[in-house]
């Protein structure tokens, strides 16, 4: 049995809410690679401009240093962790301050070829 070839990419310290990504991760796993790009091109999510990048550069990634077919290749999985949280502070009455949580995210993106 041989070992299946995978080609990765990520995106670090993201300036998006994890869970603003998750939604597309979920959208595109187990999906062709160039399905999924079509699929996020027309979706209206805050997300997909990062995941197609993250995307494009896998596919680079198998075509250039792997040697795998481009239309053979599909999302074998797709995730998203949580960064670093950047603390950010909206003045309130009397002196007080409400602290805003900036999220980053570093988005992983694993393509495969099909056998």
């Amino acid at each position: 049995m041989e070992e299946l070839k995978t080609a990765r990419a990520q995106a670090k310290f993201v300036r998006i809410a994890p869970r603003k990504v998750q939604i597309i991760c979920d959208m595109i796993r187990g999906k062709d690679a160039v399905l999924a790009q079509a699929l996020m091109e027309h979706t209206p999510k805050a997300g997909c401009e990062h995941v197609i990048k993250v995307l494009k550069s896998a596919v680079a990634n198998a075509e250039n240093n792997y040697e795998m077919d481009p239309e053979k290749l599909y999302v074998q999985s797709c995730f998203v962790d949580a960064g670093p949280i950047l603390k950010r502070g909206q003045p309130r009455a009397h002196g007080r301050m409400y602290r805003i949580n900036k999220r980053t995210s570093h988005i992983t993106v694993v393509v495969a070829e099909k056998e």
